[in-house]
């Protein structure tokens, strides 16, 4: 019994040399974020000790981290012992971390993925949760310039800034009433997957949609989708001031650029909307204040208003969450221009 006793603590020993030299940020946070567990990657590139970060909250070590947004994501987490995922294209990062990787230097800071997991306690609650950081810089970089090197080939393609992005794909994206004329906490924009629009194109799975018909079907299954897997959905509606009637290309690619692969985006007159699956109204938040500070930088002339209607079990069609959209959209701009508005029912 003694030797099994020993195998155990020395199994024990192992492990923990294991977490705190595996090449991944693992912290291990309690239901009040206060930090539990902090390895030796997140002590090496964020100068904190686990000595100093334990028992600390993260959003006082951390107040970069927008804390509303990042509250959102763990709830499911702790609620619902589900996992919940960030991506690079969505926020370029949780932490603020210096890029030290000689390979992709150019990089100021640490491009990452992250995973949020439930850790179930003996009684089975999930008293804390495990927050998993990927570095994916050199994903991030290559994808960068693997988009130069297609802009030098076709002139006539926008040329990618490391900046948010045009008009459409289908499929699924990122996760209240409030009016919003602050921004959510800066993080540098990323360009997403540049996307040539044609009149209906498959690109890497991602969905251009030009006709009602199409956008009502990808709406109504969407909302199926949500209701039967529990799951958080965003209607992000846009509306671009500009002096006039119409959008030219170079804007329309622009806001398909600010889009993942698992987006569905439609234009209809002067209206965009964007379908972001697993989309909470803090991601839709994000995603709406980088695309109006892609769209300022075209001009001041420029003003973007935009609706944002997270899926709640009271819509019974997509024609309800887009007339949400639209609502909040029209609340938005009655409060003035530049402004973003949460539908509530």
């Amino acid at each position: 019994m003694s030797n099994q006793g020993n195998i155990e603590l020395g199994d024990i020993h192992w492990l923990m040399d294991i977490l705190q030299n595996i090449d991944v940020g693992l912290v291990v946070m309690d239901s009040e974020y206060r930090i539990q567990l902090w390895n030796g990657f997140m002590e090496s590139h964020s100068g904190l000790s686990p000595q100093v970060a334990k028992g600390e909250n993260l959003f006082k070590l951390f107040p970069d981290i927008p804390e509303t947004w990042f509250r959102e994501k763990c709830q499911p987490v702790f609620q619902l012992k589900t996992r919940t995922f960030t991506i690079w294209e969505q926020r370029p990062y949780l932490f603020h971390f210096k890029n030290y990787r000689p390979i992709t230097g150019r990089a100021t800071f640490m491009y990452q993925n992250t995973a949020i997991i439930p850790l179930e306690s003996i009684s089975r609650s999930i008293d804390h949760i495990c927050v998993i950081i990927y570095d994916v810089t050199d994903i991030a970089i290559n994808r960068r310039d693997h988009e130069l090197q297609l802009a030098a080939i076709q002139p006539g393609r926008d040329t990618p800034s490391c900046s948010a992005s045009i008009i459409a794909p289908a499929i699924p994206a990122a996760s209240a009433l409030e009016v919003t004329n602050k921004p959510e906490p800066a993080a540098p924009d990323i360009t997403a997957h540049q996307i040539k629009p044609q009149a209906t194109e498959t690109i890497e799975s991602a969905v251009i949609v030009r006709d009602r018909h199409s956008w009502d079907d990808t709406l109504n299954r969407q909302l199926a989708r949500c209701a039967r897997s529990e799951q958080p959905g965003c209607l992000v509606c846009l509306q671009i001031d500009n002096n006039s009637s119409h959008y030219d290309e170079s804007l329309l690619a622009l806001f398909n650029r600010s889009l993942r692969q698992s987006d569905t985006a439609y234009h209809c007159d002067d209206l965009l909307f964007a379908l972001l699956d697993n989309s909470d109204a803090g991601d839709a938040r994000f995603f709406a204040e980088r695309v109006r500070k892609a769209i300022k930088r075209l001009g001041d002339h420029y003003s973007v208003s935009i609706g944002i209607a997270p899926y709640i079990d009271e819509f019974e069609s997509g024609e309800d969450w887009q007339l949400a959209a639209e609502e909040a959209l029209l609340q938005a701009r009655h409060q003035g221009l530049d402004c973003n508005q949460v539908f509530e029912p």
